[in-house]
Parts: structure tokens; sequence; C-alpha cells
């Protein structure tokens, strides 16, 4: 199967648990851009915080990936919108020339000398629209699937901004990001097709859950409306 082209890591990013203006709640979603080499591990980013280490970060959620051409896409339609800038939206790496599009689950990348494989999408939150100043972004994010994705670490290693991001393997049955999000926005997506996305090389197992339980109330469930 054909490879994507490697793209350049034009920043990484790491930020410090703060808060939200207006919110009593804490959040990591500020980053900085780092000026040296990156340390990457089994949990992510040396030196990156967690506020809610339940919805973020850990082995399946280490380092998330954010397009530019996705903060492009959310200029367009929030042109009052706050913090669209790289780092602004909690990224780790920030990259041009790989969208949901391209990218599948499961496919495996390396970074300097680091190694990492897709592992499921991000799923957007509040944070987005307290951080933006203007609600709605994060819907229209969730609408769109122009959340990134979080890559599992395969190798710990080391890698700086200006590295390739160079994808090496993409497995058999591999689902494109942008499929494997449009299809959990159907109302009710065919039996095949949730089976396809459950069984896509690489998803996370809490994922799996999820897609087998709603095969499991689709089944059970026929005549729901």
């Amino acid at each position: 199967m054909e490879l994507i082209a490697p793209v350049i890591v034009s920043g990484i990013f790491t930020g410090r648990i703060g808060r939200l203006p207006g919110e009593s709640r804490g959040s990591a979603i500020a980053k900085e851009p780092l000026a040296g080499p990156a340390r990457i591990g089994r949990d992510g980013l040396e030196g990156d915080e967690h506020a809610d280490p339940r919805v973020h970060g850990g082995a399946e959620k280490a380092v998330h990936l954010f397009p530019l051409e996705n903060y492009e896409a959310l200029a367009r339609a929030f042109p009052e919108a706050r913090h669209l800038v790289p780092g602004g939206l909690g990224e780790n790496l920030s990259t041009r020339g790989i969208t949901e599009d391209t990218a599948c689950i499961g496919d495996i990348f390396t970074l300097g000398t680091v190694s990492l494989q897709i592992a499921q999408p991000r799923t957007p939150c509040w944070k987005i629209d307290a951080r933006c100043g203007v609600e709605g972004v994060a819907a229209h994010v969730a609408e769109h699937g122009l959340a990134g994705w979080y890559f599992r670490v395969l190798t710990g290693g080391q890698c700086s901004a200006g590295d390739a991001l160079t994808h090496v393997e993409r497995l058999p049955g591999a689902v494109s990001l942008a499929r494997f999000n449009r299809s959990l926005r159907a109302a009710r997506p065919s039996l095949q097709l949730l089976d396809l996305l459950a069984s896509a090389p690489g998803l996370t197992p809490d994922w799996v859950r999820k897609i087998r339980g709603r095969i499991e109330w689709l089944q059970n469930n026929k005549d729901a409306v």
C-alpha cells in the first residue's frame, strides 16, 4: 500500500496546567513551543502535563498531532476565535501535508529516533470553546472531524522541530481517520461498517470496546428509531 510522503514537524509543544479564563478547572490545553530537542517516552513528551489523566495522556494518548490545515479551516469558520495558532489547542506536534483524510489508524511513523503509531482520533471537549472564546467550535470540530489524532509510542527517543515525520508502515485493513470519524457520526451505521472500524489494526482497546458495544446495542434494538 502506498505510503504518505514525509512531512516536516514545524513545531513541538508542551504545556503546564493552568486555568482557562472564567473557569475553575485546570487545563494544559495552552502549549508552548520547545526550542531544543524533545524527549518522548511511553506516556508522551517529557515536561508535558495533563489536568485530567482520565481523558488525556497515557500510553494510548501519548502524543497529539493537529494539522495546520485544521487551524486554517477553523479560522475560516470562526474568524473571531482566539488562539487558532500552532500549540493553541493542546497539540504536541504541528505539521502540514498529512490530515485525517490521508492518515490511517495503525499507521507507523518515525520522528528523529522515535517510533509512533496512530492509535485513535482525538475527541474534542468543552475546553476548546473556552480556549477559543467562542461557543460552537468544539461541535464544529466534531462534526467535521478536525480534532487531529493521538499516537502511541512504540520506541521512545529524541526529536526536534524541523525533523521529518516519516510514514514507514500501513497495516492491512487500515481505516482512515476521516472514514472512522464520519462513520461514527452516522445515526445508524451498518453493522458491517462498525465491525470494520472495530477491526482496524492498531485501534485502542477502549475504542474497540465502545464500537463492539454499539454493535451489540444495534443488534438488540433493530426496531429502534
